[in-house]
Parts: structure tokens; C-alpha cells; sequence
């Protein structure tokens, strides 16, 4: 596996991989999920490289930016283990250099859940993300499920600006307790960590409502509601059942549905979704 930071030795180094390319992007402090992406490209791709960055323009001011967890050796191994080919780790200075000033937005997919709740984040992403496909190139991309959100902003990207990359969208890795896999569960304490399970028991309980016939949106978000409400460590940010593409607001669940959440548990804040129909 060959490790570059510059965007030169990057263009050197993919121009000498086998087509066709997957990319998997990450902000490092890999977890079983990231590494299912990677593994999942290196079955479907002759080549496929990865980018460790931590984009300093998708956090707000009150985020997380300087305490979010790195450990770049061990990511460089689990990546190497999963049969990444390249990896690339740009610094903040290459990617945005002094008197940068050009963004990358989408509008009405970005309105709503965490677009509501974090403003700029999106902007930040799409930005990041726009840039990290120019270098890379790549033929196919892949993102995890559990920031559908973001999946969806991409899908949108790609397709009003023209990019030719497939974007594939893998499945959640869960805990054995249900717990979506994430860089920031580190965050929680012991209680916190059980608290969390909350997360999964409330989506779980909505999803069995609606295989059992429930069609009433409201009544799949107050499912989650109560379920969380009856979790003291945890406190209720947003719950969305929304349509899968345009990530409206449903009255009634038609057709392939994104019923997700955001939940804080003391100072750490952790997504969640399931996806209906």
C-alpha cells in the first residue's frame, strides 16, 4: 500500500492504478464500517484508494474539530489489511491555502435535519468532497448508510455537476447491541455507551410498527419519541420518516423511506436511521 500527502505525488501515484478505481473517503479513526466500504471496493474495483482527512469546514464553532479522534497508524494498517492500494492524507493548508474562497452547495437537500441543526455543515462536505473526487478521479465512491443525509447531498452533487462516479451507499455496521458504529462513540462514558442503545431500540421499535402495518409517519416519529423520552441520559434532537431522495417530511410512508434521528448523551451527539420500504 503507497501513502502520499501532496496533491502532485497523489496524481503521480493514481495514474499508475488499474481502472476501474473505487475511493472510499474518510476523517480516519477507522471502525469496522469504514473498513466494510474499503473492502466492498476492493470487490468491486481493480484499484481503490482511500483519504484520511479531517475537514476542518464541515464543524461548526461549538463542534468537535480539535478533540475529534486521529490515530493515523493504525488506520494506514486497517486499511492496508482491507487491500487499499493508495491513501492519500492531504493536510488543511493544501486543501484550503491561503485566499480560498470557492464553495460547492446543494440547496433544498440540504434544508432539514442536520442541515437544520448544522448550519454550514453541508456546504463544508459537499466542498471536501467535490474536491477529493477532482484528485482522485475515481470511477466509483462509497459512503455509509449511517450519514444518509450526506449520501443523499452527494448523490445530488454528482448528478448536477456531472461527475462521472457512480455512488454506492453500504449498509450500517452495528455493534452487537445495535449501536450504529462511529469514530465519535469513543466519546461515551460507560453509562452513556449503555444509554446509547436507545438509539437502535426506538428505530427498531418504529420499523416493527410499520411491518405490522403502520403507515401514519407522525405515529412512527412519536414511537421514537416515547422511547427515547424513557432514556435519561439521552436527550432528543430531531426525529425525520422523510422521503428517501428528497428527504421530505411524509404524513404517509409511500415507497422507500429514511426514518432517522440525532440524539445527544452528555456532551456526545450520535445519528442514527433505518431505512423503510
Amino acid at each position: 500500500m503507497q501513502t502520499v500527502t501532496t496533491l502532485p505525488e497523489l496524481r503521480r501515484a493514481c495514474r499508475a492504478l488499474a481502472a476501474p478505481v473505487g475511493f472510499v473517503p474518510t476523517m480516519g479513526y477507522l471502525h469496522a464500517g469504514h473498513i466494510s466500504l474499503a473492502q466492498r471496493a476492493k470487490a468491486e474495483c481493480a484499484s481503490v484508494v482511500a483519504s484520511i482527512f479531517v475537514n476542518p469546514t464541515q464543524f461548526g464553532p461549538n463542534e468537535d474539530l480539535a478533540k475529534y479522534p486521529r490515530d493515523l497508524p493504525r488506520d494506514l494498517a486497517l486499511l492496508e489489511s482491507a487491500g487499499v492500494d493508495l491513501v492519500w492524507t492531504p493536510t488543511p493548508e493544501s486543501m484550503y491555502p491561503v485566499g480560498y474562497q470557492t464553495w460547492v452547495q446543494v440547496e433544498w437537500l440540504t434544508r432539514g435535519l442536520e442541515g437544520d441543526v448544522r448550519p454550514g455543515h453541508f456546504r463544508g462536505v459537499t466542498t471536501v468532497v467535490a474536491k477529493l473526487f477532482n484528485a482522485v478521479r475515481p470511477d466509483k465512491a462509497y459512503f455509509g448508510q449511517k450519514d444518509a443525509q450526506q449520501a443523499a447531498v452527494i448523490r445530488q452533487m454528482v448528478k448536477d455537476l456531472d461527475f462521472p462516479i457512480d455512488i454506492l451507499v453500504c449498509p450500517i455496521v452495528r455493534e452487537a447491541d445495535g449501536l450504529a458504529m462511529s469514530s465519535r462513540n469513543v466519546y461515551l462514558n460507560p453509562a452513556e455507551r449503555r444509554a446509547a442503545t436507545v438509539l437502535f431500540r426506538s428505530l427498531s421499535a418504529a420499523k416493527s410498527a410499520f411491518d405490522a402495518g403502520e403507515r401514519n409517519a407522525e405515529t412512527l416519529r412519536r414511537l421514537v419519541r416515547e422511547i427515547v423520552a424513557g432514556e435519561p441520559l439521552a436527550h432528543l434532537q430531531y426525529v425525520s420518516c422523510a422521503d428517501y431522495d428528497t428527504l421530505e417530511e411524509l404524513e404517509s410512508v409511500i415507497g422507500k423511506t429514511l426514518l432517522s434521528m440525532a440524539v445527544h448523551l452528555g456532551k456526545t451527539r450520535l445519528i442514527d436511521n433505518f431505512v423503510l420500504g
